[in-house]
């Protein structure tokens, strides 16, 4: 039986859908993960409120990393000007598709263009990962050490930066993480964990060389 993956939270509060509603977007984000990445909406989103520092026109509608990476910086340049900032975690989890970043993003917008609080934000804890996903699934479906650093690492993050070290040691917390879950459920039940399970792995990356990407999608969503 497989289990398709399944991101943190894919609601948004009904305010907060009310008030997208009300900003007469070119598109509503049907799916936030995937349509706040870019940049693009959430600039429409602001030019709503300030249409001289964030015009539409110079916003690309791409969703290569490339394009991202130009809407993003355009976009902190402008909120700079206006005094207003974005948490740098969740803009990244957003450039990235991380669960439950974009989620956070558009209700941090909405805060500060609107001054209202949301009753049932979480908490202040960022943690993009599937983590509480893999939580729902029964024990022997749950991801290995190498699924998780897959689910957890994003292509577009590695390419974004190549380095190798840095990457390894994202790949390493990842890992860490990982065994510490594995270290619980065997804690909490021994009979259903195989002796054999990890306790140490070292991870390691092969250089590679990034070029520009040449096309106009790098992920599928």
């Amino acid at each position: 039986m497989s289990y398709a993956q399944s991101p943190k939270k894919t609601g948004l509060p009904r305010e907060v859908v009310k008030w997208l509603q009300s900003l007469d977007l070119s598109f509503y984000p049907k799916n936030v993960r995937r349509d706040l990445s870019s940049g693009y909406l959430v600039a429409e989103i602001f030019s709503r409120y300030y249409p001289q520092d964030f015009p539409e026109h110079s916003y690309d509608k791409g969703t290569s990393l490339s394009a991202k990476q130009k809407n993003w910086s355009r976009l902190e340049q402008a909120l700079q000007k206006q005094n207003l900032h974005l948490l740098k975690e969740v803009v990244d989890g957003t450039i990235h598709c991380k669960p439950g970043a974009a989620e956070l993003l558009v209700q941090e917008v909405y805060t500060i263009l609107t001054n209202r609080s949301i009753m049932d934000i979480e908490g202040p804890e960022l943690d993009f990962t599937d983590q509480e996903y893999q939580e729902l699934l029964p024990t022997v479906a749950r991801s290995t050490a190498s699924k998780a650093i897959k689910n957890n690492l994003r292509i577009t993050e590695i390419m974004a930066k190549p380095d190798i070290s840095t990457n390894q040691r994202r790949a390493e917390v990842i890992l860490h993480r990982h065994l510490e879950h594995k270290a619980a459920e065997r804690a909490l039940n021994p009979e259903l964990c195989s002796s054999s399970t990890w306790s140490g792995a070292v991870v390691s990356f092969k250089e590679i060389k990034v070029r520009q990407p040449v096309r106009r999608s790098l992920v599928n969503y």
